[in-house]
């Protein structure tokens, strides 16, 4: 991260014996004092705009996008540009507005985790080892975020895949988070889905809504469709339009 001039590490569920004994890194210190520990990836990333996870497609099919890391990397510096500077709560962080996410050296990035991400980086290697080694991945993606602009595309002209937004329209993972438990609310109030598929149902929400990439207007509409329907499947008995507080 020092080499390619990234300076906000987040540390999520770290083995607390080799983190308590990770005094220092040869000219980082700080990226270690200065790295914040958290319990879950959701919290981690909780007040990023764009999430970008990592990985082999070796042994996996993921249902997210799957971009080649020169194009990734332009997705980052896309969502970069396009949003205003700020600060967050959540992650103590400032301007926390995207995150590249790798997995731990022994199994990489879970399923579970991946549904937190809008796509997956993939760096091409070999076909006799697709596996590499999590320092090596880690430097070969931040070399490519690192070293250069989106040159071959113009200001105005939307990159494959990317929504073209406004400043300040891609909503935060923890925004998309709460529509993803209204709707899933909603689905159980309609009897769609029992509590024991709950963590199945959430997972798949996840992925959905990052697959859409609804921006800040997108995601209000939607809050309102689904406050709506949660409304009246909890008041059956009142009138077509009637609102909290009307009499049946």
């Amino acid at each position: 991260m020092a080499n390619f001039g990234l300076e906000r590490l987040a540390i999520v569920a770290p083995f607390a014996v080799n983190w308590a004994e990770a005094k220092s890194a040869v000219g980082a210190p700080e990226l270690l004092r200065e790295a914040r520990v958290f319990d879950t990836l959701a919290e981690a990333i909780g007040g990023c705009k764009l999430v970008i996870g990592t990985g082999s497609l070796d042994r996996r099919r993921p249902e997210q996008r799957a971009l080649a890391l020169p194009e990734a990397a332009l997705w980052l510096r896309r969502a970069l540009d396009s949003q205003p500077a700020g600060s967050s709560a959540t992650t103590g962080f400032a301007q926390p507005r995207v995150a590249l996410v790798f997995g731990s050296e022994k199994h990489g990035l879970t399923a579970e985790d991946l549904s937190w991400c809008h796509a997956i980086a993939v760096i091409e290697t070999a076909d006799q080892q697709p596996s590499m080694n999590l320092g090596q991945a880690v430097a070969v993606c931040l070399y490519e975020l690192s070293r250069g602009t989106d040159s071959a595309f113009s200001p105005l002209s939307p990159l494959d895949g990317f929504p073209l937004r406004t400043s300040g329209q891609l909503p935060s993972s923890e925004q998309l988070e709460r529509l993803a438990e209204l709707v899933e609310a909603t689905m159980e109030q309609a009897n769609y889905a029992t509590r024991g598929l709950r963590s199945a149902n959430g997972e798949a929400l996840r992925i959905l809504l990052r697959r859409l990439m609804p921006n800040d207007a997108d995601l209000r509409r939607m809050m309102g469709l689904f406050r709506r329907i949660l409304w009246r499947l909890d008041h059956p008995s009142r009138p077509p339009g009637g609102r909290p507080g009307d009499k049946p």
